[in-house]
């Protein structure tokens, strides 16, 4: 019931957040997304910590995009820097959580070629504009296609429980995709699109994260 709950508002919360931002109401903005990234953090406290090293990891990764997202909101100079670094950290944690709970194989290396190649073809296609962040955006690709090779890890481990694997790929795929329309917003052209896409696919993303922690448990 609290789960239903939580969910229902973080509809309601991405509504309203859609429509600030198309109205450029910043201050409007930042609150609603600082509250709705905070349901996320919640959402991971009240489920059973099946297992407590990747739980750890989550939440601390979950705590790290929450203060991600407010940095964003905030528009100010050299905020757009300091929330990537936040981020990078966020995707360092869960990268850390998934590779906690399993092991790297034949079928994780080529997940990673093909993540990498695809990070690869974004980075060509984004070169151009980035100008002075070229080398903090290599960096961030790097660790988001090691943090997203790490939940494709997960997803075929059979030790694991089906549901909650399946949770981490779909979520760390969402949150990989909503980066994507982040970086096409910041550096090539800034559009409602972007975050009218980009924000549902981020929000699903960690909630799915967020609820994993309640469903992945070794078989």
């Amino acid at each position: 019931m609290i789960a239903i709950t939580i969910i229902a508002a973080a509809a309601l919360l991405l509504i309203l957040l859609l429509y600030h931002t198309k109205r450029d109401n910043q201050k409007s903005a930042l609150l609603t997304k600082a509250v709705l990234s905070s349901l996320f953090v919640i959402s991971a406290l009240i489920q059973p910590h099946l297992i407590s090293g990747y739980y750890n990891f989550l939440l601390a990764g979950l705590i790290f995009c929450l203060l991600g997202d407010i940095f964003l909101a905030l528009h100010q100079k050299g905020m757009f820097l300091a929330g990537l670094t936040v981020f990078l950290t966020g995707h360092l944690l869960y990268a850390f959580g998934f590779f906690r709970v399993t092991e790297i194989g034949q079928l994780t290396g080529i997940g990673f070629l093909v993540i990498a190649a695809a990070g690869g073809l974004v980075y060509f296609r984004l070169r151009t504009y980035l100008g002075r962040m070229k080398v903090p955006v290599i960096f961030y690709m790097i660790v988001i296609s090691v943090m997203l090779t790490g939940a494709w890890a997960v997803l075929w481990d059979c030790g694991l429980t089906r549901s909650g694997r399946i949770m981490i790929f779909s979520g760390a795929s969402l949150f990989y995709l909503s980066d994507l329309f982040v970086a096409r917003n910041r550096f090539v052209k800034k559009e409602f699109s972007n975050r009218l896409i980009g924000l549902p696919m981020y929000y699903t993303g960690q909630f799915l994260l967020a609820f994993s922690a309640g469903f992945l448990e070794r078989l």
